[in-house]
């Protein structure tokens, strides 16, 4: 009878404790607000990886939040016309930064577009990473991290990061007075000083062009 009693109130216990890890993640997820992308490392705090993974799957079956790939969620945006709004690169490189602990620098088309010197809009995002290389579907989008060298690191996180992909990716025939001056108008006084500090992690011609972005912040 005592062990029927001691189970009884064992198992209450890890009723009430699974309770309370569900509704600390979901107070969480609210706080965050639309848009915020996670994965399970961001409630281990709250409790074991299996309470959290359990709380995160009864609250993507309720509809709550979202799974955008294996351990990829996000609460989502709702758009009056269009209805769920997509993750945004952004944020999800953001959560698979933390996840992994790792850098990443953005690269290829998406660099361009970001900066205002392309229109693309490449369905497949590059990041060029510390980690180990990976890729992540969404759909039709596919995230890729592709671990890279020391030196292409350099200048992870800072704007002359994504700078220096950009023109890579365009190529130096592509590079001309255009180019320069929407690089130029797109960028603040702050962006344009940091690409003059950041000129010998840049290929030579990639520097020439960084060097002449900049040039009016040395006046």
């Amino acid at each position: 009878m005592k062990q029927k009693e001691g189970s009884f109130c064992f198992k209450t216990a890890m009723g009430k404790h699974a309770k309370s890890v569900d509704s600390q993640v979901l107070a969480r997820v609210h706080r965050k607000g639309d848009g915020w992308v996670f994965t399970p490392s961001d409630f281990l705090d709250l409790g074991s990886r299996r309470a959290v993974g359990l709380a995160l799957m009864r609250h993507t079956k309720a509809g709550t939040i979202r799974k955008l790939a294996r351990g990829l969620y996000d609460l989502p945006r709702q758009d009056s016309r269009v209805g769920l709004v997509a993750a945004s690169t952004e944020e999800i490189a953001n959560a698979l930064k933390g996840r992994d602990s790792v850098r990443l620098q953005l690269s290829g088309g998406h660099a361009a577009n970001q900066l205002g010197i392309s229109d693309q809009v490449p369905m497949r995002t590059v990041f060029l990473t510390d980690g180990p290389s990976r890729k992540v579907q969404l759909g039709r989008r596919q995230i890729v991290l592709k671990q890279t060298t020391p030196r292409q690191m350099a200048t992870a996180g800072r704007i002359s990061g994504t700078v220096i992909q950009a023109l890579r990716w365009l190529g130096r025939q592509n590079v001309d007075s255009r180019v320069v001056a929407a690089l130029r108008r797109n960028l603040s006084e702050a962006d344009k000083k940091q690409l003059l500090k950041d000129l010998r992690y840049a290929p030579a011609w990639v520097a020439e062009v960084m060097r002449e972005v900049g040039q009016r912040s040395e006046a």
